[in-house]
């Protein structure tokens, strides 16, 4: 009986981890946009903000930016979402391994009601293999690591 009992609460947790991970899926393409989508907005002068939310190291090593983003500390995004505003339509980006920052800041901004909000799948890096245009970043930064 407790093996019959172990092994249905076993399957009933697969299938909720399923579940969720759908779910995850779908909500993650409904919120991504890809390079050519966001060059074609940028291109045709759309009212749309980008941000760039590389952790700092990130950034060191890589000092570009899409023309017309606005650098914001992952750390200062996640401790004060009102920094990217609820009501405009935006979209952040990256280079982490599958865009985890980019990521963490749309899930903690969906879970906060701001639905017009993307992430650039493929991040900086994407952007950069298309041959879409990039500039130097020069503005002080901290080099805090934390998430």
């Amino acid at each position: 009986m407790a093996v019959i009992l172990s092994s249905t609460i076993a399957v009933l947790l697969l299938i909720g981890f399923w579940v969720k991970s759908r779910k995850n899926r779908r909500e993650l393409e409904e919120h991504s946009i890809t390079p050519e989508a966001l060059y074609a907005l940028l291109a045709s002068h759309s009212d749309v903000l980008v941000f760039d939310v590389r952790q700092p190291l990130d950034l060191l090593a890589d000092s570009e930016i899409i023309p017309g983003a606005t650098r914001l500390s992952p750390k200062e995004v996640i401790q004060n979402p009102s920094l990217i505003p609820k009501e405009k339509d935006s979209v952040v980006y990256c280079t982490c391994p599958s865009d985890e920052t980019s990521q963490t800041i749309l899930h903690r901004a969906l879970a906060l009601k701001f639905f017009q909000i993307k992430f650039l799948k493929g991040g900086l890096e994407a952007w950069k293999a298309k041959g879409y245009p990039v500039e130097p970043y020069n503005k002080p930064f901290r080099l805090d690591t934390g998430t």
